[in-house]
């Protein structure tokens, strides 16, 4: 009797089509996909165009971009920071670095000073920026360069 029930159970299922409701999963997915972004920092590093940064055969790419100062000298020896802002004076380099700094430690997180020389660029003028940056209570400094293929 119990194996007739069992047996006219089956053959009804078989009979039905299954259909999964996945409009749960897809909510799910959703918000998953919200919380990633809103939770994410998102990092912008924008590169001048007018910097022709040196090779090297023993260049690497960082693995962290976050808390990066970006700061650009051209080929004549001016001073850019992000966003076409020209830095003239010493001041000014350490006021651009310092508000880069303080921004970066409301938020926890260590400011490095990505500096992005010509080729051609004398030393002296990185030195001073290098210098303005440490007076600015950055001393982490990333060189930009291009890595050269062996």
């Amino acid at each position: 009797m119990a194996s007739e029930k069992l047996k006219a159970a089956i053959e009804s299922l078989d009979e039905e089509e299954l259909q999964m409701d996945m409009s749960s999963m897809i909510d799910l997915v959703f918000l998953l996909l919200i919380f990633f972004m809103v939770s994410s920092h998102l990092i912008i590093v924008e590169i001048d165009k007018r910097v022709n940064p040196p090779t090297a055969a023993n260049a690497q790419v960082a693995k962290n971009a976050t808390g990066r100062v970006v700061v650009n000298i051209l080929a004549d020896g001016s001073i850019w920071g992000q966003g076409e802002q020209e830095l003239p004076t010493i001041e000014a380099i350490e006021d651009y670095v310092r508000n880069y700094k303080e921004r970066n430690d409301n938020n926890s997180i260590p400011t490095r000073l990505n500096l992005r020389a010509d080729e051609e660029v004398d030393t002296r003028v990185i030195k001073k920026v290098v210098q303005a940056a440490g007076d600015a209570g950055v001393n982490d400094v990333i060189f930009g360069s291009y890595v050269v293929e062996r």
